[in-house]
């Protein structure tokens, strides 16, 4: 038998670089996938965390910022492959949740192709348009003057048939999903489509049958809303003030007044206030005032399309302080509420 050939001292030096090759390859495909695709960001408790990217921001800003949130393994190993993903020329702005054991990659593909989550918008139990925006401006991008400046544009508003005056009759109080960065009139068409839901040909119906618009049904609520503490006084204020306008009397509602002079802390209207010149003193004006003085919640709106039908043209607050109010058919009846309401605020020294 012929013996085997030894080999080489060239071919075991070739043999031990492969082997060298091989495992530098491996090492450094291992390194690659682990800065890649395993786990670095790690969230410690079941509360959701957000990375805010704003449009001044540039690359470290971002970086500074995502290090601050204490949810990264390694930042190093995230700049990285964000530069290599070329993110550094491709910031968008956003709100993006960072999220348990996510890789690397999966973050940079979110911010570089503005994956944001969305997020819920909610507002309740506001009374002006300024506090509307204040509101906006704390859980959103767009700042109040952006929001502002449409809610007080006549011609703004006429695209949605409203005017500077009813625009907040646009805003149905509840909670809506939205996306951070939205602008100001994409919130506004938001709002539109979330209006005209709610406006549901029932309802719409119901309007006409009180010899009501939607825009004035939403004024009558903001009356009610602020007339009473009790909700389910609501449909009985309703009718009451319903009957007003039928009868082509003034409101007189105290809310309107409180809104004319600009305080509704005031807790005694005295003549001094009656007196204010304002369209929305409907003391002196007859009618509905010019647009809502408050955002009315939905079941404002819907106390006044669901109203009590009843033969009440005054009411006076109730001497309990509780929020009611006694109603009556007669002047002579609500002389005498009248009369137990103001002992008893005398008695409370409530000027």
């Amino acid at each position: 038998m012929a013996k085997k050939k030894k080999k080489s001292g060239v071919g075991k030096i070739v043999t031990i670089v492969v082997a060298l090759l091989v495992v530098v390859v491996g090492i450094v495909g291992y390194i690659a996938y682990s800065s890649t695709m395993l786990p670095n960001i790690y969230i410690n408790n079941d509360k959701a965390k957000f990375l805010y990217v704003y449009p001044t921001d540039n690359f470290n800003d971002v970086v500074a910022r995502l290090d601050s949130t204490g949810n990264v393994k390694d930042i190093n190993s995230f700049k990285k492959i964000a530069e290599y993903q070329d993110y550094p020329a491709n910031i968008v702005p956003g709100r993006y949740e960072l999220i348990n054991q996510m890789s690397n990659i999966q973050l940079v593909n979110n911010l570089k192709k503005g994956r944001q989550a969305p997020m819920n918008l909610t507002f309740n139990n506001i009374r002006t348009k300024e506090q509307l925006c204040k509101r906006f401006d704390e859980v959103l991008m767009l700042s109040y003057d952006d929001i502002y400046s449409l809610l007080n544009s006549d011609d703004a508003m006429a695209k949605y048939n409203l005017n500077s005056k009813t625009s907040v009759a646009l805003f149905i109080p509840n909670t809506y999903q939205v996306y951070w960065t939205i602008t100001a009139q994409d919130l506004l068409d938001r709002m539109k489509k979330e209006y005209d839901k709610f406006w549901t040909d029932e309802r719409v119906k119901k309007c006409a049958d009180a010899n009501l618009t939607q825009v004035e049904v939403s004024t009558l609520a903001a009356i009610v809303e602020e007339e009473t503490k009790s909700v389910k006084e609501q449909p009985a204020v309703a009718g009451l003030y319903l009957n007003r306008l039928h009868k082509g009397m003034l409101l007189q509602a105290d809310p309107t007044v409180k809104f004319a002079v600009g305080d509704f802390s005031i807790r005694r209207i005295r003549g001094g206030h009656l007196e204010v010149d304002s369209p929305y003193n409907t003391y002196k004006y007859e009618g509905l005032p010019p647009g809502p003085i408050r955002i009315p919640s939905m079941g404002a709106i819907d106390a006044v399309l669901n109203y009590d039908h009843h033969d009440y043209i005054y009411m006076c607050a109730s001497e309990r302080f509780d929020g009611t109010h006694n109603f009556a058919k007669s002047f002579d009846d609500h002389q005498d509420n009248a009369k137990k309401y103001h002992k008893a605020l005398n008695k409370r020294r409530i000027k």
